[in-house]
């Protein structure tokens, strides 16, 4: 019903709101300040160890500066205990000692229908509930018990199973005095151009769908026959249930945060279930569909950076990006999403089932933020070998920042991507080749070539080659510089030591400029001769009894500044087996190229012909090609995407 806004302002006035809130928290002593009505506690919202939440009764409003949740007396009432908003006013009027206001006939009408229609489907729930348990859901509780679901995780989540009958439902229904228009309403019964309504769901495991509040609103049926196209089948739109406003879970998922902790979205109902049977309670998923800006909504109203589960396949890869799409426009100081992709051909269910909780914590603690999975999408198996593919990613990345609403977060998400871009085609990249200046190379309008005065012609040139090579670290040994890509790659191989045995003809034979790195290669492989390389912890050990471990220290600290992330401990096997694949092959390419210009520029030091001018000219491109690539030349990160996790 709608109510005044003389009224409303009358019950907050006479309720502070530390009054309402003081019942779900409890105040921080050293922060609140209780005489001038300002208080502090840790966000109900969303875990934190800190008081981030203030509360002032003089504004009868509360904000957390973590998650950014904000509101008043009836907003806190409607996001943390669920409560529709006459109810959120109904309990502030009783705690101010103020009558409600004559009701609207009419919206009481409508009040009092949705009611039924809430009777209505609990008394379905409990008509599956029960079937499960005749010999008719014999076959469904096999299924379950295979599933691995407990009895009491069944009971928990009030799985049921529906018959295999037109009219068991709706005949049982119709004993309790229901209706045929409220069966309709609930969206029980298939009633459009039939003759005769029948059951919805038949033959089906019965998932219940509750509100915010744990009423049942809706279900999820998962048919038991093979020959059944939709395997998924959802009630339809009805006026207690509009499925892109709803989270599976969403009630017992919220209450779980007050533990501490993220959100988790995962896919379907089996994941939520599994995961909750494992332990990991806050989860909650879509309902059969992508998700959408509302439960993106309720997810951040829950918590300010929730983590989006996704399977490990392509699928699952095509939803992640739909939905950074989605988050992207939307998000906000203390507003964002993390990224959590499963290995290859698992779901949550299957993960936890094969490996346990922990496993599937290992994945939720490698999630990737929004920007990497922007940067992923743009970038994975793409080609960027001219100017005009460049200025493509690059319009590409300006335009889809640019959708932020944000100004704030706009700003910062341009300076990233700039800052990406910049590190993966190479600071030099917008240098011309044989840029003028004293001892430089140029070329006139229709003339060959001429070294400049002011150096002795191909020393001058010898010069600037070289000067540039140090630029671009291809050649860092003069300052004893530490360079990053073969930090990175020793990194990977003490972290990894599989990959020393996976590529043993390459490594033993890496050339390495540095010679703290030279070292470290030489423990690695002294390590594999004496069998001390079959795990990361006897590869440190070895370095540490060849009192290496302040130049190890050096590396590893070199890669996780940088953000080399697949080369560090924790990344996985995978993704650091692809990684330094790449990298060696380009590693080698650059000390091939190096040598090679070396080459060139002695031939025309020595012989200063046509012949040998047009072959250096024609290195020095190669050599300006590979800026374009250096990020993946000198690491790991840009290579999956993931650049910055740590």
């Amino acid at each position: 019903m709608r109510f005044s806004d003389g009224f409303l302002s009358e019950i907050r006035d006479r309720v502070p709101i530390s009054a309402v809130i003081g019942q779900r928290v409890t105040w921080d002593r050293k922060k609140t300040n209780t005489q001038k009505g300002d208080f502090w506690a840790c966000c109900p919202f969303h875990g934190e160890k800190s008081p981030s939440f203030h509360c002032e009764d003089r504004k009868g409003r509360y904000h957390c500066f973590g998650c950014g949740v904000t509101g008043d007396h009836f907003r806190f009432l409607t996001e943390m205990d669920g409560l529709s908003f006459p109810e959120a006013v109904e309990r502030i009027a009783e705690m101010a000692g103020v009558p409600m206001p004559a009701r609207d006939a009419q919206e009481e009408r409508r009040e009092r229908e949705r009611a039924s229609l809430h009777d209505v489907m609990e008394l379905a729930t409990k008509f599956f509930e029960d079937r499960l348990q005749t010999s008719d859901g014999a076959r469904a509780r096999a299924y379950l018990r295979d599933r691995g679901l407990s009895q009491v995780t069944q009971q928990q989540f009030r799985l049921g199973f529906a018959p295999d009958s037109r009219n068991a439902l709706k005949e049982f229904l119709a004993s309790k005095g229901i209706e045929k228009a409220q069966m309709e309403a609930c969206g029980l019964t298939v009633f459009e151009d039939v003759p005769v309504s029948y059951d919805r769901f038949r033959d089906r495991i019965m998932f219940p769908i509750p509100d915010s509040r744990g009423r049942i609103i809706a279900f999820g049926g998962r048919a038991m026959s093979a020959e059944i196209s939709a395997k998924y089948l959802n009630s339809p739109e009805t006026e207690l249930f509009h499925k892109g406003n709803v989270l599976y879970n969403f009630a017992r998922a919220r209450k779980a945060l007050q533990k501490g902790g993220t959100v988790i979205a995962v896919e379907g109902y089996m994941d939520v279930i599994a995961l909750a049977q494992a332990g990991i309670e806050n989860v909650v998923a879509p309902l059969g569909t992508a998700l959408t800006e509302n439960q993106l909504g309720l997810l951040w109203r829950m918590s300010g950076e929730p983590v989006l589960c996704f399977d490990g396949d392509k699928a699952g890869l095509k939803a992640a990006y739909r939905a950074a799409d989605l988050a992207l426009p939307l998000v906000a100081p203390g507003n964002t999403a993390r990224f959590a992709l499963l290995p290859e051909g698992k779901d949550p269910d299957d993960l936890v089932k094969a490996e346990g909780p922990e496993a599937f914590r290992t994945v939720l603690n490698a999630a990737r933020p929004l920007s990497d999975m922007i940067w992923m999408r743009e970038t994975s198996g793409g080609v960027f070998d001219t100017p005009e593919r460049r200025a493509e990613l690059e319009k590409t990345l300006r335009e889809l920042t640019g959708r932020i609403k944000d100004e704030s977060v706009r700003y910062h998400y341009q300076q990233e991507m700039r800052e990406r871009v910049l590190n993966f085609f190479g600071s030099q990249r917008g240098r011309q080749q044989g840029q003028g200046g004293k001892g430089s190379f140029s070329k006139g309008s229709g003339e060959r070539g001429q070294w400049n005065k002011g150096g002795a012609g191909a020393a001058a040139g010898r010069l600037a080659v070289s000067e540039s090579l140090a630029r671009s670290g291809l050649v860092k040994r003069t300052a004893g510089i530490m360079p990053l890509r073969e930090a990175a790659l020793v990194v990977a191989l003490v972290n990894h030591p599989a990959l020393i045995d996976e590529n043993f003809e390459h490594v033993e034979r890496l050339d390495l400029s540095h010679g703290e790195l030279k070292q470290l290669h030489s423990v690695l492989i002294d390590a594999m001769a004496h069998g001390e390389a079959n795990t990361r912890e006897a590869v440190v050990a070895a370095i540490e009894r060849a009192s290496c471990a302040e130049m190890w220290g050096r590396a590893v600290m070199l890669a996780r500044r940088a953000r080399q992330w697949t080369a560090l401990e924790d990344a996985a096997i995978e993704d650091a087996r692809d990684a330094f694949a790449q990298a060696l092959h380009l590693h080698r390419s650059a000390r091939t190229l190096h040598k090679e210009l070396k080459q060139a520029e002695a031939a025309l030091a020595t012989d200063p012909t046509d012949e040998n001018y047009r072959h250096l000219v024609e290195v020095q491109a190669q050599f300006h090609d590979m800026q374009a690539t250096e990020a993946l030349i000198e690491g790991f990160g840009v290579s999956s995407g993931r650049g910055g996790r740590n």
